[in-house]
This record gives C-alpha cells, structure tokens and sequence, in this order.
C-alpha cells in the first residue's frame, strides 16, 4: 500500500529536506520515527527539497507499507514522537504508482518580508526596514508571467535537462508592516524563489529597472540577477494533484 502524508515544519534548525551524511534533515526525522512505528525500514519520497532553514506549510511525501493504517492513531503517536517543529497534518491511502513528486502538477511558495521589527517572526521572516518602491515590484511580478525560461534565476551547476517553468501566479500581498510574495508553478528551479525575491527588491530600491528585469530573465544569465535572500522568510505553501491520478 502507498501512503501520503501531508506535512508542515519550521525549517530553521534543519538542514533542508533531504536526507544527507551527517545533517540533521527534516526527511530524516521522519523517517526515524516511521521506522519505529512500523518496525521495519521505510523510506519517504517528497514533493521536492526545500533548502536549509526554508519552511513549509504543506510539504507532501510518499512512502509503502505492508501494514493498513488507522489514521487517527497514526497521527496522533508519529505526532507525539516528532519535534515541535514537525507536524503531519494528515495521511491517506492512494494509487500504488502515485508519485509525491512526479505527480504534482503545481507548487506555490511564499516569501514574508517584514517592514518593521518583529522580535516574534526572528527566523520566520526577513525583517526589511529599508525604502522600496512596493508598487514598482508588483509591476515587476507581471512580466514574470511573460516568460517560461527561468535559468537567469537558477542555481549554477543544477542537475536539469531544462529550466522551463510555467508560473501560473506572482503577485505581492501588501499590507500595512509586512509583504508577503506568492508564486505558483508547475516546477521550480534550485534556489530560484529567493533569486526572484532578491532581484525584485533591487527594483523596488530603484537599482534596476523594469527594463532591466525583463533582460535579466533574457540573459539566462545568474551572474545577472540579484542575490539570493535569506531563507527566513520562505516557505513551501501548497502542493497541488489531479486527484484522479493519485487516488486509489
């Protein structure tokens, strides 16, 4: 039987997702506690990594078992054996072939910017308190929508056959002490949420222009684009399936 397991995390003191040698992971993690509960070995797939300190409203992962499930026992006891930082929020049966990866059919992040200084959000937010033009970034987000080659954005060295992403949405919640930058695709790239972040802020500081936002993403060029911002304030929001495909 294959399972999914819908998951939330705070990912500040983790290493990222993936499992790796000597780093502490959020894939890891659970995968320690579903090895006991089960008393065998299991190994979780997700829907995609999320870097070292990035979080994750929903962030959904596979794994088979031989065992059926009681869903409100299991949640209750995995829950009770993981971190404060580590949820799973929910778990259902699906298709044997569903693919928590290759099934997904769109992924949404979100990145919170703080305007002014919340001892609160430390570590779950960046706090930027410099000027910025808001309404010239929301303007940026559009031409975003223009373009389906995302490699100006990308980390180098990325293990791809193609940077082609379809953003379905990019647009910026304006609120009255913070931003919030929603983005929604059917892929993402390595590291390409924060490059697209960072480079949308130096048009609202006025360092680039609108015009120099759209060659950049023409260049394919990552020497282009601006930094990468801090992971603080980014989080996996939701990830989307044809239901059809994955239920049993």
């Amino acid at each position: 039987m294959r399972y999914f397991i819908d998951i939330a995390y705070k990912g500040s003191n983790f290493a990222g997702w993936q499992k790796q040698k000597n780093a502490h992971t959020i894939q890891a993690e659970i995968e320690e506690k579903l090895c006991w509960f089960f008393k065998d070995d299991i190994e979780i797939v997700g829907s995609g990594r999320t870097d070292a300190g990035v979080h994750a409203l929903q962030q959904i992962a596979h794994f088979n078992t031989d065992t059926e499930i009681i869903p409100d026992f299991f949640l209750y006891r995995l829950n009770k054996m993981l971190p404060e930082s580590i949820i799973i929020k929910n778990i259902y049966e699906v298709d044997t072939k569903a693919h928590a990866r290759f099934d997904a059919i769109k992924r949404s992040y979100q990145y919170h910017i703080n305007r002014k200084k919340n001892p609160f959000s430390k570590q779950l937010a960046l706090y930027y308190p410099d000027k910025i033009d808001s309404i010239k970034m929301q303007e940026a987000t559009k031409i975003l929508l223009e373009y389906n080659d995302f490699q100006a954005f990308s980390k180098v060295h990325t293990d791809v056959d193609n940077y082609l992403c379809q953003i379905e949405e990019a647009n910026w919640e304006i609120l009255e002490d913070k931003l919030v930058f929603h983005i929604s695709a059917n892929r993402f790239l390595r590291g390409m949420v924060r490059a697209i972040v960072g480079t949308l802020l130096s048009v609202g500081k006025n360092k680039i222009t609108l015009e120099d936002f759209r060659n950049i993403i023409i260049s394919k060029n990552r020497q282009n684009a601006g930094k990468s911002i801090a992971a603080d304030g980014l989080y996996l929001s939701e990830v989307l399936y044809d239901s059809k495909k994955i239920q049993k």
